[in-house]
């Protein structure tokens, strides 16, 4: 049994995986730093709803891309579990079977989604993931993280697009049917929506013609079942691929530290 805690600038991902698969996965939206005993008592409740106890659990993995909240939630999953949190960073990457670039500038979700795939899907990988940002992510089993491209995400956009005007509302994020909008609230969706289909294509043609050979796809994060006409450009769609590179990491390196 391993708990997985995935702190993003979008949301938090508390999961839990026992008996080869991840049997209950909590969402919240990252706030503010709040004090200490309020991610003690979030944890507590989470795990009473699971029925979990939390002296059961012994192992735990997190991935943070907010430094603000690692300390009061790895002190939160401590006082909780009594047991220690291992926190991807640089100190992991360098015990890795996999060459990590950069290790103090690239993002954990970054390296457990490249660590998740080339373990579980093959050994040539790019990583499309739909999150706060869109990220693509090549890697290999021999050479590793070979390169990264990055973008503003998908509800990044949108958001921005509607603070950034006076006159422009902020809409649902949803796929129309044209390309064309026809209302303000339609102009925005198709724009954006359809704007990173044609982003999407277009970035991953380009990332394909300057490998020399054949890559698979891997499609993961939240917003990633929205572009429905991307499913083709996809070999595979892994919503859990990013917790799932945080525990082949944590048993990894437990296992050889």
């Amino acid at each position: 049994m391993i708990l997985a805690i995935d702190i993003g600038n979008s949301n938090i991902v508390i999961a839990m995986h026992k008996d080869g698969a991840w049997t209950n996965t909590f969402r919240y939206e990252t706030k503010e730093t709040q004090p200490e005993y309020y991610y003690e008592s979030a944890l507590r409740n989470i795990l009473l709803e699971w029925r979990i106890n939390g002296s059961d659990i012994k192992k735990c993995v997190i991935s943070s891309v907010v430094p603000d909240l690692n300390e009061v939630i790895m002190e939160a999953v401590r006082y909780v579990t009594a047991s220690d949190p291992l926190l991807l960073g640089p100190e992991v990457y360098r015990n890795l079977d996999m060459t990590i670039p950069h290790p103090y500038e690239i993002g954990s979700d970054i390296v457990s989604n490249a660590y998740g795939a080339v373990h579980l899907f093959g050994d040539r990988c790019i990583v499309v993931d739909f999150g706060t940002a869109l990220t693509f992510t090549v890697v290999d089993n021999i050479s590793g993280i070979a390169g990264v491209t990055i973008a503003p995400g998908l509800k990044t956009a949108m958001q921005s697009l509607s603070s950034q005007t006076a006159q422009l509302p902020i809409v649902p994020l949803e796929l129309t049917p044209s390309a064309i909008g026809f209302d303000t609230v339609s102009a925005i969706q198709a724009g954006v929506t359809w704007g990173y289909i044609g982003l999407v294509h277009g970035l991953l043609q380009k990332i394909k013609s300057e490998l020399s050979d054949e890559y698979k796809v891997i499609a993961t994060g939240g917003l990633s079942a929205i572009l429905h006409p991307l499913q083709p450009s996809f070999d595979t769609v892994c919503r859990e691929l990013t917790l799932d590179g945080m525990r082949l990491i944590y048993d990894f390196y437990s296992s050889n530290k």
